[in-house]
């Protein structure tokens, strides 16, 4: 009880100072180069984001930012990871950051002030912290801010065959009909019997 108590006192108070405001949400880039992740380096949630990743779009890269997760040092540590990823991006080229854990106002301040877009991936599906209220998406486990982050490579590639497939045959509709068009000028009266035009003006001048 004394914990929820303090949980909304702490949500209230950023609420009102605007870090939930959804007009300041960043938006997640569609087709990322590389994902920046903040989490533990040996639990679960590692494992499960750079699978899906993998599995999905291996095209994209990770960088790990190893970060506590446990103990009174995690939330600082957390929120330290996240600023470094920012201040970083452009030489690694991040344009996403997973972060797969929460830590109340440190980490909430941090997410908000991340010119990064950042999912929120603290795992757990029922419940939802502050972190998730703070960033730019919440995905209810690891695995699925995996799939938030990166679109799937099979669906790409048949988005890339059938509209190479829809331009292949608007171009040879377009050859046909030009072709067409230059064989019926080709055929044309006045092409075909030029002379004629002349022969008839000559009777009329005579």
């Amino acid at each position: 009880g004394v914990l929820y108590v303090a949980f909304e006192q702490l949500k209230k108070k950023l609420q009102i100072e605007g870090l939930f405001d959804k007009d300041k949400k960043k938006k997640i880039r569609r087709v990322p180069n590389t994902i920046g992740i903040v989490t533990s380096p040996t639990g679960a949630a590692i494992k499960d984001i750079l699978t899906t990743i993998k599995r999905r779009f291996p095209v994209c890269n990770t960088i790990l930012f190893p970060a506590l997760v446990q103990g009174e040092n995690a939330a600082n540590d957390i929120a330290n990871k996240i600023k470094l990823a920012n201040e970083v991006k452009d030489i690694y080229g991040i344009d996403t950051l997973i972060v797969g854990r929460g830590g109340g106002s440190l980490v909430a301040r941090a997410i908000y002030d991340s010119t990064l877009p950042v999912i929120s991936a603290v795992g757990h599906e029922i419940d939802i912290t502050i972190s998730d209220y703070v960033a730019d998406l919440r995905a209810p486990t690891p695995t699925a801010a995996a799939e938030l982050a990166v679109p799937d490579m099979n669906t790409i590639i048949t988005y890339l065959n059938t509209v190479s497939t829809r331009s292949n045959t608007a171009l040879n509709n377009i050859i046909s009909n030009n072709y067409q068009r230059l064989e019926n000028i080709k055929n044309s009266y006045i092409l075909t019997r030029p002379i004629t035009m002349y022969e008839i003006k000559e009777q009329k001048l005579d």
